[in-house]
């Protein structure tokens, strides 16, 4: 499929961590990310890194996450991130600068240094970015805003170093990360949409389920545990 070259960008760094020690007694790695000289990935995760959740993260279509870092600030204009927060605040294993969920579409391959790899989702928000920071509505701002970053499979292993760019090698679709993102967290019901994304190549396997899912039982599937978390953290929470 013919493609545009992907606009100028930098990798503003590169993050990885294993304790899986979190807040409210819950675990998971978003806060244990640390900078990285080097990234060395194989085909399910990246060397020192970890998942407290293996269900909903991590897993061969979720093995490396990159969060654009201008998406910061725009967080902090919305008044849900303090000026302290930046990479890898996210749990993001890659930080740049020049390239957004406008730039990238489901099933695109890409080369960073050795490792080539393939798009295969945006990130779907869940209630520990709440916790994270201590915003009660983040994730659901964050999934209504689409700024939510996105996930790669990996088809070569190989190592990632920060002064690399990322290059598009070819494109499988024609839905960007944006466009799956107004197409997936729609709240009203809509077969045309969910066929549209189901046809993207590339697309993760999890999505390919509920998109099925919704169109076996004519409904969409409820949100509300994801975004917001068991009753108990809400409560704590105070939402």
């Amino acid at each position: 499929m013919p493609f545009s070259l992907l606009p100028e960008h930098q990798l503003c760094g590169l993050y990885a961590g294993d304790n899986l020690a979190f807040r409210d007694g819950l675990p998971s790695g978003i806060d244990s990310k640390k900078p990285q000289s080097l990234l060395q990935v194989t085909y399910t995760g990246v060397l020192h890194d970890a998942q407290a959740d293996s269900k909903n993260h991590g897993g061969v279509d979720r093995v490396l996450h990159h969060f654009p870092l201008e998406h910061y600030q725009a967080y902090q204009q919305l008044g849900l991130a303090g000026t302290t927060h930046t990479a890898p605040a996210m749990g993001e294993n890659i930080s740049s600068l020049g390239l957004t969920e406008q730039d990238l579409f489901i099933g695109d391959i890409v080369a960073i240094g050795t490792v080539r790899l393939q798009v295969t989702q945006p990130r779907s928000p869940c209630f520990k970015l709440n916790v994270q920071f201590c915003q009660p509505n983040f994730s659901q701002v964050m999934q209504d805003s689409a700024m939510c970053g996105w996930f790669y499979r990996v088809l070569d292993e190989g190592s990632i170093h920060p002064q690399q760019q990322l290059r598009l090698l070819e494109r499988r679709s024609s839905v960007s990360l944006a466009q799956a993102m107004a197409l997936y967290f729609t709240p009203q019901y809509d077969a045309a949409a969910y066929e549209k994304l189901l046809a993207a190549d590339g697309l993760a396997a999890n999505w390919q389920h509920n998109l099925q899912q919704r169109l076996n039982n004519g409904v969409v599937e409820d949100w509300h545990k994801r975004l917001h978390g068991p009753a108990q953290l809400q409560t704590l929470q105070g939402s």
